[in-house]
């Protein structure tokens, strides 16, 4: 049975449209809601294999390399996703998603990339990435 929301589209639908896809735009609650939700994935993924690595004393075992490859595919997930949020976020300021990219440089980057995908509120309006995620007129975008 598959979870549903009002509109009948389904929750895994929009979890997966919200953090593997960067084409639109979303607002704040929804790039915090994200970034929560691989948070926690992430804390809970690499607390069970840092309990299991602990207990353990052979590191060469089956059991800790396929827990190791979770790992590494479950970091590779993350990012991928962090990088689609932040996309859509540049893309409600209406700006292009190379803008992500702004949190690498050093000193500032990360304080900007913070400040503007987290913070401020996004373009008024329908702009050259869609309509504007805070238009209650607006199902579709209210529902992504």
């Amino acid at each position: 049975m598959r979870p549903y929301l009002c509109l009948g589209i389904s929750l895994g639908g929009v979890m997966n449209n919200l953090l593997f896809s960067y084409a639109g735009r979303i607002n704040r609650a929804k790039f915090w809601l994200g970034a929560v939700v691989l948070m926690v994935l992430d804390a809970i993924v690499f607390s069970i294999v840092g309990a299991y690595s602990s207990m353990s004393e052979d590191h060469d075992s089956i059991a800790f390399i396929v827990l190791a490859a979770i790992c590494v595919v479950v970091l590779i997930a993350t990012i991928y996703a962090s990088v689609c949020l932040g996309i859509k976020r540049y893309h409600d300021h209406g700006k292009s998603g190379v803008w992500v990219l702004i949190q690498f440089v050093p000193a500032i980057g990360a304080l900007w990339y913070f400040i503007e995908a987290g913070c401020l509120r996004g373009q008024p309006g329908t702009n050259i990435y869609g309509p504007d995620p805070l238009d209650s007129s607006n199902r579709l975008a209210s529902a992504y």
